[in-house]
């Protein structure tokens, strides 16, 4: 799923579940990652969070 990516899933997941599970901004969970010293794009998230939607039932 996540092959060929650039981060860790876990770095993705992480994003996405925060993302989906306290509606949290995209670009609040980038400022979150960059606190942390990822530099993770917020397109990046919402490329994750559409992924994981697809293949789910989640809503975004």
């Amino acid at each position: 799923m996540f092959k060929g990516r650039h981060f860790d899933r876990s770095v993705i997941l992480l994003c996405v579940r925060w993302y989906l599970a306290y509606g949290l901004s995209l670009r609040n969970l980038e400022e979150m990652m960059a606190e942390r010293g990822l530099d993770v794009d917020h397109v990046t998230i919402h490329r994750g969070a559409s992924l994981l939607a697809s293949i789910g039932n989640w809503k975004q």
